[in-house]
């Protein structure tokens, strides 16, 4: 069952939400020069990935720089203003600098932010975009990619990832349907047309600001890592049906 999400009124009263923000004054830049910040690389020593989140915001930030060293600024700069977002740290100025990054740096942090902060770049603009379709197309993105993430996790926990094709199953499926559940069926590998009508449904939204290139960004990148997007296109044979942008994808 999923356990009801706390309201802000809840949130506001919660003394471990105010112990996430202990400190966030120092954390907070005043008009950023993004330019300099895209230019400027993190100097943090050998990167390390964050696991969770500290509750101590100065431990988590700190944490984040680490990760993010060797990199631009500007993606610490991003990922720092989600984390302020998600703790509620003077709510309305963070989004409005969110916003603005996005609204300037867009194809800067889509070519160089890796997936997992995409898919939380998506997930700010589905909890906090300024009209429906910006939360929409976020909450499209962050669907995506986490459900790309559930299948492959799957696929590890139960050791998928050493399988190699069957080229008798690859051809029974030229002929017959193979049921899953609840009337779907196995994708008819090498000649499908499924995802490339997916594609064709998802290009109108792609265009739609930045929210629309995060998804897009999202997207391509499942084409190039190793998940069932990719795996399924190397066995794909029939051009037309074909649903992945060349030369996109790899950051």
């Amino acid at each position: 069952m999923v356990r009801r999400r706390k309201s802000r009124f809840e949130r506001f009263f919660s003394l471990n939400q105010h112990r996430k923000r202990w400190g966030a004054r120092r954390h907070l830049v005043a008009d950023p020069d993004l330019a300099a910040m895209r230019d400027r690389i993190v100097a943090a020593g050998e990167a390390v990935q964050t696991r969770g989140s500290d509750k101590s915001l100065d431990r988590h930030l700190a944490n984040l720089r680490s990760e993010f060293s060797g990199q631009s600024e500007l993606l610490l700069h991003h990922a720092s203003l989600i984390v302020l977002i998600r703790r509620e740290v003077r709510l309305a100025e963070t989004l409005a600098r969110f916003m603005a990054l996005w609204t300037q740096e867009a194809g800067f942090l889509c070519r160089h932010l890796n997936l997992r902060w995409l898919i939380s770049a998506a997930d700010t603009f589905a909890d906090h975009g300024s009209d429906p379709q910006a939360r929409a197309i976020g909450m499209m993105a962050s669907l995506l990619g986490n459900t790309v993430k559930i299948g492959e996790s799957d696929r590890y926990i139960h050791g998928g990832e050493s399988l190699a094709p069957m080229p008798d199953r690859i051809e029974r499926l030229q002929t017959e349907l193979i049921p899953l559940f609840e009337g779907t069926s196995v994708f008819t590998v090498g000649t499908d047309d499924t995802l490339r009508n997916m594609y064709w449904r998802l290009e109108p939204f792609f265009a739609a600001g930045p929210a629309g290139m995060i998804l897009k960004a999202v997207y391509d990148r499942m084409q190039v890592n190793d998940t069932a997007f990719a795996r399924l296109r190397a066995l794909h044979h029939r051009d037309r049906t074909g649903w992945w942008d060349d030369g996109a994808g790899a950051p």
